[in-house]
């Protein structure tokens, strides 16, 4: 019979902390989708704002009340009632009483220093201030749970007191003791050693926990660490981010320790939507998913070099230290000019499955892509212009369009409000001239728009494919002005996204050639969709 794996519970901050991040502003129902993604996902406590600090929190937690949550426990924050207040008459008190949570984060000073410089309150009085917020709250039918903030450097200034700080929590009835690695600077030997005292003196009444920051880049080293020293409830925001340089990374954390380490972080059958999850919560807050991120950013199983390629193909252990799949990821061969044969062959086989590794048609395409990468092409970033390369060699390709000419004008000042540019084209379609004109906030918003307008009456999906994303890279910046450009775009049509490029030392003529890429990529796929239904 297999031992029960210990159970760590985790607490996600994605709501409080994590919106301390440079540019991040959630909405009440941007928090009410996070708290409903975090939920699925299958972490124990979600701290959701801090009802005291401003109206949108208060909000918050009144419309939560409503949720139907399966796995997670709602988490109000505050702090400890103010210096010479009593708790019933501390409005940040009363505010955590009306969020209606059953389980409540309190945090408060255990660094000397700040006590006296920041608070100017008494050592002993700051005690007081600890034991009656927890005592109070719990009272009242409350979970209280304890920040001990800037335990770590307290601990280093002055043990005795940063302990007293804890054992006043606890006589108030706290369950739980983080240890709060604020400024995010202590070393790996100084994690394990303080939390270690911790533990030895605390953890046969109370539960220890640890949250900590990345301002050493240490900030997951420093919780799986606290973890082997015997923490058992772990703070930390989904993604990382946050204040300074982001919090512990979630995503990383439960990752590891679950799947590493032997413990249970989430219910097992839920780590499989790790990915998923974090492409949600980094959608809903309007921030791009960082590629390299453990676990669960797109390069996390990407293989760019050609002797790893065609080593995870034969044995896809012989360079990942976990299956994709486990966490919801895929894997992803890169194309690039050092990519092999058999990146291109795994490449080529999803339109045709009877070319081989010796087929003529791949020592083409190889020859092909070295030519266009060094002409500035990447295609790791653009599998859709890639698709259309092989789809051109191999015979699998049908032309649309033909181009006679596209011009572009721009207008300073402006004629009306948010068009600077205007564009007009000739294209030929089975024969059929149509003439176009588009107007748009620059050249390349101007062309796409006339090229729109002048496909639909043949193509009316045209109309579906939205640009998601736009960005150009200067090859070479010696040049300056002269430089050649590449540009990516992203496109989407509500169910797939696909990116596609182009470069040329126009920008605007760049832009034309992965615009080109764009449409004609989705209109193949209309016809194969199509024709798969027929059959």
């Amino acid at each position: 019979m297999l031992a029960m794996a210990k159970v760590i519970d985790i607490l996600d901050s994605t709501l409080r902390d994590g919106s301390q991040g440079e540019g991040i502003s959630y909405s009440v129902q941007d928090k009410i989708h996070i708290v409903e993604a975090l939920d699925e996902l299958g972490v124990k406590y979600i701290e959701a704002g801090n009802p005291g600090s401003n109206p949108k929190d208060m909000e918050f937690f009144q419309k939560a009340k409503e949720l139907k949550l399966k796995n997670a426990r709602l988490v109000a924050f505050g702090s400890t009632r103010r210096k010479a207040t009593a708790c019933a008459e501390d409005g940040n008190l009363q505010s955590l009483l009306a969020a209606g949570t059953d389980d409540v984060v309190i945090f408060g000073k255990s660094w000397d220093f700040q006590v006296t410089e920041i608070l100017h309150a008494s050592l002993e009085e700051n005690l007081d201030m600890i034991r009656e917020t927890c005592e109070y709250l719990t009272k009242r039918g409350k979970n209280v749970m304890y920040d001990a903030e800037h335990f770590f450097t307290g601990y280093q200034k002055n043990a005795e007191y940063a302990m007293k700080t804890l054992r006043a929590a606890v006589d108030g009835g706290a369950t739980v003791l983080i240890l709060c690695e604020t400024k995010g600077g202590c070393m790996l030997n100084e994690c394990r050693e303080i939390t270690s005292a911790v533990v030895k003196e605390f953890s046969n009444v109370v539960k220890i926990g640890i949250h900590t920051h990345n301002d050493s880049g240490l900030a997951v080293a420093n919780t799986l660490s606290a973890v082997e020293c015997g923490a058992t409830h772990v703070q930390g925001v989904l993604l990382g981010f946050g204040e300074r340089t982001g919090n512990a990374n979630l995503s990383t954390i439960i990752a590891d320790l679950q799947l590493k380490m032997g413990y249970s972080c989430i219910p097992e059958e839920n780590i499989k939507n790790l990915t998923p999850i974090c492409k949600r919560v980094a959608e809903i807050t309007n921030i791009t998913l960082e590629p390299g991120l453990p676990y669960v950013g797109q390069n996390a199983f990407a293989h760019k070099a050609g002797m790893h390629i065609d080593a995870v193909i034969k044995n896809p252990l012989a360079y990942e230290h976990i299956a994709p799949e486990t966490v919801g990821n895929e894997r992803v061969f890169l194309m690039s000019e050092v990519a092999g044969r058999s990146m291109i062959i795994e490449k080529i086989q999803k339109f045709d499955s009877s070319i081989t590794k010796d087929s003529p048609v791949v020592s083409n395409i190889v020859k092909e892509v070295k030519e266009k990468e060094h002409q500035g092409y990447q295609f790791e970033g653009a599998d859709g212009s890639f698709e259309l390369l092989v789809r051109k060699a191999i015979g699998k390709y049908q032309s649309f369009f033909k181009l006679h000419y596209y011009k572009t004008s721009g207008e300073i000042p402006l004629v009306e409000k948010g068009l600077y540019a205007f564009a007009q084209l000739k294209i030929d379609v089975d024969g059929h001239i149509q003439i176009a004109a588009g107007e748009g906030n620059g050249p390349v918003n101007a062309l796409d728009n006339a090229l729109r307008s002048a496909l639909k009456p043949f193509y009316p999906s045209v109309e579906q494919i939205h640009l998601t994303d736009y960005k150009v890279r200067v090859l070479d910046s010696k040049s300056a002005t002269a430089s050649k450009v590449r540009v990516l775009i992203e496109s989407s049509d509500g169910t797939d996204s696909w990116a596609t490029m182009g470069v040329s030392c126009d920008v605007v003529e760049a832009s034309w050639l992965a615009l080109v890429d764009s449409f004609e990529y989705k209109l193949i796929k209309d016809i194969e969709k199509k024709y798969q239904k027929l059959i």
